[in-house]
């Protein structure tokens, strides 16, 4: 049997050289060869540059002709670390703020565990996945024939979670994370002299009112039992302190559950910037990109995810999520595929996600590891 404190102070010792040496999304060339030498000294079969920088292992046991994969993500932020841990990012403005250095070196864990004493039957994919945050790495990996030239029938991926305790796990089925649609709008006008707003067509006021008009279509234009987000971040213009803008960019994102109502969101932001143009003699141009999918869990899956978290927990360490989440995840596009679930796991009290003095809780890493091997060992059991 595994030495479990040995597993553990390596898994430490793993996710400290991830997170000193972070790397952004398609750029994990680093952590890729890490992760890859790690899985060949576990004797696991290893695939990798697939979707550019992610990389695939395959174990298999006994006869079984079932595949199931565990998907982690490896790539960090494009955020200065304020940390002060001795392992702190060695690249400046650049931190794994997110915990993917833990998750990265949970799923090595699990793959070393099951590598060393099986205990299934069939075959798993361990993924290691590139470019999470920016919505990319899954699509990528799926569109270089990730589940053709390595089939699997279902996944499971989890991430942590700060303020959930450590040790703790929590899911549910149906919608668990949203959707998220970026827009930008271009006001165009004719700036002019700050002194003269009669002589031009300034942008300013304008895309102030359509900034506020936005805000009426999750309150007055969606159903109220649709779950809906409409977020202005960035208001851009060309003036200066004596001069009106003749140009204004508003920028933001968008979130929902269900593609009705992305739809639904995009069609009145398109009407809303037409109409108020129109009222202060502007033009508006609309672009509308929908960057991550909603994350749906199976219902069956998270059963049996939530039963293998509490073959290895206590019960009242194992619960179903009250409400979905309006984050976004790029492990929805593997669940496009095929059926899966996701899970969250307890972080402790540490900062919040990509916040410049997050930092993955250590204690968490062996929960990770064998809630992994759990899963794998009831999907695909023995005999």
């Amino acid at each position: 049997m595994t030495d479990l404190e040995e597993l553990h102070r390596e898994m430490t010792a793993w996710r400290h050289d991830l997170h000193a040496h972070p790397e952004f999304g398609f750029e994990e060339k680093r952590t890729a060869a890490f992760v890859a030498e790690k899985l060949r000294a576990f004797g696991v079969e290893v695939a990798d540059g697939i979707g550019g920088t992610g990389v695939v292992g395959t174990l298999t046991r006994g006869s079984g002709n079932r595949a199931i994969a565990l998907r982690a993500d490896m790539d960090a932020l494009r955020i200065a670390e304020q940390g002060t841990a001795a392992y702190r990012s060695q690249t400046p403005g650049t931190m794994h703020a997110c915990g993917h250095d833990g998750h990265t070196a949970m799923l090595l864990g699990a793959a070393k565990l099951l590598a060393d004493e099986g205990g299934f039957d069939g075959t798993v994919r361990f993924i290691f996945q590139p470019a999470e945050e920016w919505g990319r790495g899954a699509l990528a990996m799926l569109e270089d024939g990730l589940i053709e030239r390595f089939p699997f029938e279902e996944i499971f991926g989890l991430h942590n979670m700060p303020g959930l305790p450590i040790g703790h796990f929590e899911t549910r089925s149906g919608p668990v994370m949203s959707a998220e649609d970026n827009f930008e709008i271009v006001v165009k006008g004719l700036g002019g002299h700050a002194a003269r707003p009669h002589a031009g067509r300034e942008t300013l006021v304008a895309a102030c009112a359509l900034v506020l008009n936005l805000q009426t279509i999750v309150s007055r234009r969606l159903s109220p039992a649709d779950i809906g987000v409409v977020s202005v971040t960035e208001l851009i213009t060309d003036g200066t302190r004596n001069a009106l803008p003749g140009l204004a960019r508003i920028l933001g994102d968008c979130r929902s559950f269900r593609p009705e109502v992305s739809a639904a969101i995009e069609k009145e932001m398109r009407r809303i910037a037409e109409g108020t143009a129109q009222a202060y003699n502007v033009a508006a141009e609309v672009t509308y990109t929908r960057e991550f999918v909603p994350l749906i869990n199976d219902a069956a899956l998270v059963d049996e995810a939530l039963a293998a978290a509490r073959d290895l927990l206590a019960d009242d360490a194992v619960g179903v999520a009250a409400e979905p989440m309006t984050a976004s995840e790029d492990f929805a596009r593997f669940l496009n595929e095929v059926p899966g679930c996701f899970v969250f796991m307890g972080n402790g009290n540490s900062a919040p996600l990509h916040n410049p003095s997050y930092d993955f809780n250590d204690e968490g890493l062996l929960h990770g590891a064998r809630f992994h091997a759990a899963i794998v060992r009831r999907r695909l059991p023995l005999g």
